[in-house]
């Protein structure tokens, strides 16, 4: 059993850690995954999480709290027209924005490349199926042995 380490040191250096992957297989993945620059993958980080339900259960917990606070004066900081709550949606929406567009981008052109690539197999694959029958294929593969005569046996003597 490993031991867990429940210090708050612990704790806070945790949570904004990256997890380490395994390497990705496929090449588009190993060049978007793998070998993205460090904003590409911090803006699909973003980006899925503004697009995640825990998001959406967070900023509605946090609205409803601002709002109720405010209303029932537990703490007076942003009173009825709710100013400053529109603000923080505003920027919000200004930061958000410029990274959805970003990743909406990086997610095209992994598509294109995911294609692309689909494409290339498909014309190798069909190349190897028209040279296989008409014999040509053997010159690419590695040389192996002709098997050996039915009656010698592997140590060269007749059964």
């Amino acid at each position: 059993m490993t031991a867990v380490n429940h210090t708050p040191e612990a704790a806070g250096t945790s949570l904004f850690r990256r997890r380490p992957r395994p390497p990705s297989r496929h090449p588009v993945n190993r060049e978007f995954s793998d070998e993205a620059p460090r904003g590409a993958r911090i803006a699909d980080d973003v980006t899925s999480f503004l697009g995640s339900w825990t998001f959406i259960v967070v900023q509605t917990a946090v609205v409803l709290v601002w709002l109720v606070g405010n209303i029932v004066l537990l703490f007076h900081f942003d009173p009825y027209p709710f100013i400053l709550l529109n603000l923080a949606f505003s920027t919000q929406a200004a930061y958000a924005a410029p990274l959805i567009l970003l990743a909406g981008n990086r997610q095209a052109l992994r598509d294109r490349m995911t294609l692309e690539h689909a494409a290339s197999e498909a014309d190798i694959e069909e190349k190897q199926n028209v040279e296989l029958p008409s014999g040509r294929l053997e010159s690419t593969q590695p040389h192996r042995p002709p098997p050996p005569h039915p009656r010698v046996n592997a140590a060269g003597t007749s059964p």
